[in-house]
């Protein structure tokens, strides 16, 4: 089976001196094509610095990153956009406010040369379930759920090959994450996309991924799939921790994951 996304020997560092701080730790896998493969660990783990890296937000890594068979550079281009794009957590934060969800997807088609963009943008207006009035409207004026259809459809609209999915439903309502959840599951089937998705949430991995990576001090402690999960096949103690944590919430539990 093709790899779409390779990450090999993944190390990043912030600070100098004695203020220097190793977030990334000799970080390794590989996501075939197609697939769905989530990263998983406490917060501090450095899950969304390893997307932040493969979207090209962090450029100072080192290591070999490569999309599609083809090596990323340092420098964020126009041929990585249009191959890879990211969704974040907080879809507020990520949408312009004083731009409305029409002129929010045309800007990418306009930088990329992309003709037809009506079309296109009423296209995935329709895919993200928002109908086309709301091109004229602006962020503040859609709710939680609506505003994060819109960063996907955003994200979607360069036709990539891959998102990255930094945890795209955890700013919602729990009863609007599974409508965003089962809305990225359709749109991955339809286009055949390749996602890696970052959660702190296993039952998120559990319903979408097919292979999750365990991550903790920058470093992948195991990869197992989903169904070794689930059924209690996890290596380490801090990933049988973490179900143990994700299964029944208690105080003792709690202070346990904190300090592990």
């Amino acid at each position: 089976m093709k790899t779409m996304i390779d990450v090999r020997h993944l190390n990043l560092e912030f600070g100098e001196g004695e203020k220097r701080n190793q977030v990334l730790c000799d970080v390794n896998f590989s996501v075939a094509a197609g697939e769905i493969y989530g990263l998983v660990g406490e917060s501090g783990s450095g899950k969304t610095t390893v997307l932040k890296c493969l979207a090209g937000l962090f450029t100072h890594w080192q290591g070999e990153l490569a999309i599609d068979g083809k090596p990323l550079e340092h420098n964020i281009g126009h041929g990585r956009c249009r191959m890879v794009q990211m969704v974040f957590q907080d879809p507020y934060g990520s949408l312009h406010p004083r731009h409305t969800i029409g002129d929010i997807l045309e800007e990418p088609l306009q930088i990329h040369g992309m003709n037809d963009r009506d079309r296109r943008i009423n296209t995935l207006l329709d895919k993200v379930g928002l109908n086309r009035a709301f091109r004229d409207r602006y962020p503040h004026q859609l709710s939680g759920g609506q505003r994060q259809r819109v960063a996907i459809a955003r994200a979607l609209i360069l036709e990539p090959q891959v998102l990255l999915l930094d945890e795209p439903t955890s700013a919602l309502d729990v009863s609007v994450q599974a409508e965003i959840l089962n809305l990225l599951a359709d749109l991955q089937q339809e286009a055949k996309l390749t996602y890696l998705m970052v959660t702190h949430d296993l039952g998120v991995i559990a319903h979408l991924c097919q292979t999750v990576a365990v991550m903790q001090y920058g470093k992948i402690l195991e990869t197992l799939t989903v169904d070794a999960l689930v059924n209690g096949e996890a290596q380490t103690d801090y990933t049988r921790m973490l179900v143990n944590a994700s299964q029944q919430y208690s105080r003792e539990m709690a202070r346990e994951v904190a300090v592990y």
